[in-house]
């Protein structure tokens, strides 16, 4: 009632024609052929409404004007839906519906991680309800306190808690000290110099696994990185008795690398 009186105090000049556009739009049938024209000019007079709703939820991390596009479309929503014969003036109809666009806004797209729908809607309830349990206790409200209130589980509150940390997030490149250190750089990584260590411990006794040939093999592709054709020379047989002969060491190799390391 508050919002509707102010915005009508705000455009008092235009509420009547406004009204009186979408009363005659909504009056006439679907396949009229003034009911575009009228549409369109509907949603013209009302789009003051839409503005003053979405300044509304402005410094909330969205930008205005993509606040003022949700209203704009929670407005025609709402001019395409109005049933005047209802008995409900349009204002009363249509700030609802933009309104609830303007939350279902925040709630769908301005989680920094996708959550599932029951755990932003349960974020909410939780906000709300410390909200009036703040006011009400004169405290602020514990989880017991919460969960009673919703009457919910404990742990339920602690997974909306928990699911709320998606909401907002921090830059990797957000400086953590005065020397200019990253939050990046302060995070831990897997270390694949373990694995390596391990793979180059166990290599020795799977080389000594292999042939007198084999290892010669292998040691020249690897280690004098040379092709096998030019290894077919040096050894004396065929590129493709070469090719052969490495695959099959290759293959002993992973085997007997894959039961170590394991």
């Amino acid at each position: 009632m508050t919002v509707m009186t102010a915005t009508r105090s705000e455009s008092a000049a235009s509420t009547e024609p406004a009204s009186e556009l979408i009363n005659t739009m909504a009056a006439l049938p679907a396949g009229h052929p003034s009911r575009a024209r009228l549409r369109d000019q509907a949603i013209e007079a009302w789009m003051p409404l839409a503005r003053h709703l979405a300044n509304r939820y402005a410094n909330r991390g969205e930008p205005r004007d993509d606040l003022h596009q949700v209203a704009l479309l929670g407005l025609i929503k709402a001019v395409d839906r109005f049933e005047a014969d209802r008995g409900v003036d349009f204002a009363g109809f249509a700030i609802p519906t933009i309104v609830g666009e303007l939350k279902r806004h925040f709630r769908d797209k301005t989680w920094s991680v996708r959550v599932p729908r029951r755990l932003q809607e349960l974020r909410l309830a939780i906000t709300g309800a410390n909200s009036t349990l703040s006011h009400t206790l004169g405290r602020s409200p514990t989880v017991t306190d919460i969960a009673d209130y919703l009457n919910i589980s404990e742990d339920e509150v602690l997974e909306g808690l928990e699911g709320a940390r998606a909401y907002n997030s921090t830059s990797l490149a957000t400086p953590v000290t005065e020397g200019g250190t990253e939050l990046g750089e302060t995070l831990g990584s897997e270390d694949t110099g373990f694995a390596e260590a391990e793979a180059r411990i166990a290599l020795g006794p799977a080389l000594a696994s292999l042939d007198e040939r084999e290892q010669k093999i292998v040691s020249l592709r690897f280690y004098g990185n040379l092709t096998q054709s030019q290894i077919a020379e040096q050894i004396g047989i065929s590129q493709m008795h070469v090719s052969r002969l490495l695959a099959k060491a290759l293959t002993k190799l992973r085997s007997q690398l894959d039961g170590a390391i394991a």
